[in-house]
């Protein structure tokens, strides 16, 4: 069998490569340009489907929001393509689905399930790897501030979405839609206190405000983007606080705790 990974340089999409190559399973990876990695490559751009190569492939490993995804998956079933695994969000089940970000992850869903290909759904919540954005703060000092200080989010390691994604593409969970989440629900401050064991350091968490966090935010993406965020955690529309077996269910262990992904990237914070 031959996988097919997109985003393969990022965070999920990196350790789904890694879990596929401990499986002894093919891998090649998808990238705009040629990028040292110790899998083969495909050069090409999701933005254009004309641009992808899908032979020999029978899975593909998908990230959402592109410009046309069904034109991806149509590319990709011309091609022989038997299975897709969608990386996708929670964010399609909140009840504001006006907003950019589940719009996107809406249309990119529908895009899978009419594709005639044998489908898979991954729903993570949001990433533990998210928290590598407070380094520039923790090179300059030992307080964080950031926005909805007072949202819980039962994050998940990357790393496990890599192991659910790879049993995915290689057996069968056709038609399956799996809700992923770490093992227990965190606030950011509890976060950086965790860190703040991991590393040896008295770290210190600081709400934002929703003034000041707007304009953080406002500075840093387009303006539907800040709309949809202040949606899903200011007003609630997104609970990602819940707690799913999926994990467990699949690989036979446990989700990993945030304290063990700390561990596995201090030396990311250590280098800010």
């Amino acid at each position: 069998m031959t996988v097919l990974v997109t985003g393969a340089t990022g965070n999920a999409g990196a350790e789904v490569v890694r879990a596929l190559v401990a499986l002894g399973v093919e891998v090649r990876a998808l990238v705009r340009s040629p990028t040292p990695l110790d899998v083969p490559q495909v050069v090409g751009d999701l933005d254009d489907p004309a641009s992808l190569s899908f032979f020999g492939v029978e899975s593909l490993f998908l990230l959402p929001g592109y410009r046309d995804m069904p034109g991806v998956l149509a590319s990709a079933a011309d091609a022989g393509v038997r299975r897709v695994v969608l990386l996708s969000s929670p964010a399609v089940t909140a009840s504001d689905t006006a907003n950019a970000v589940s719009r996107y992850m809406i249309r990119s869903e529908e895009a899978v399930f009419a594709s005639g290909l044998e489908w898979t759904v991954l729903r993570p919540n949001g990433f533990m790897s998210n928290t590598l954005r407070w380094r520039s703060q923790l090179a300059a000092g030992n307080v964080v501030r950031d926005a909805f200080g007072g949202v819980p989010v039962a994050m998940i390691d990357p790393y496990d979405i890599g192991e659910v994604a790879a049993r995915a593409l290689t057996s069968d969970f056709a038609g399956q839609v799996l809700e992923l989440s770490g093992p227990e629900k965190l606030l950011p401050g509890d976060r950086v206190r965790v860190l703040g064991e991991v590393l040896g350091r008295n770290l210190s968490f600081v709400a934002l405000s929703d003034e000041v966090a707007r304009a953080e935010l406002s500075a840093a993406m387009p303006a539907e983007y800040v709309h949809a965020f202040f949606s899903f955690y200011g007003d609630g529309t997104l609970d990602e606080s819940r707690v799913h077996p999926t994990v467990q269910d699949v690989t036979g262990r446990p989700p990993r705790d945030f304290g063990t992904w700390a561990r596995v990237h201090a030396a990311e914070f250590a280098t800010a």
